[in-house]
C-alpha cells in the first residue's frame, strides 16, 4: 500500500533559539509553529542565521508534523 504525502509551502518567520517558528506560505497563515533550526538548515544547506524569511515547502507527516525540508 502507497501513501503519498503532501507538500506544502511555509516559510521561516524568525529564529528562537535553536528553534525556527514556521508558518505556512499564505495570506490566511495561522500561529506559527516550531521546529529544530538545525534540523531546517542541514536540509536545505542554508546557514541557520539566514532562514528567517526563506521559503520552503515541506512533506506533511502524522499529526501534520512536517519534514523533508526542501528550499522553494
Amino acid at each position: 500500500m502507497t501513501t503519498m504525502s503532501e507538500r506544502v509551502r511555509v516559510k521561516v518567520l524568525l529564529l528562537v533559539g535553536d528553534q525556527a517558528e514556521i508558518v505556512a506560505d499564505a495570506p490566511d497563515a495561522e500561529e506559527p509553529v516550531r521546529y529544530p533550526v538545525a534540523e531546517i538548515a542541514a536540509a536545505v544547506g542554508v546557514p541557520e542565521r539566514r532562514l528567517p524569511g526563506t521559503r520552503l515547502t515541506a512533506e506533511v507527516g502524522p499529526g501534520d508534523r512536517l519534514s523533508g525540508w526542501k528550499l522553494a
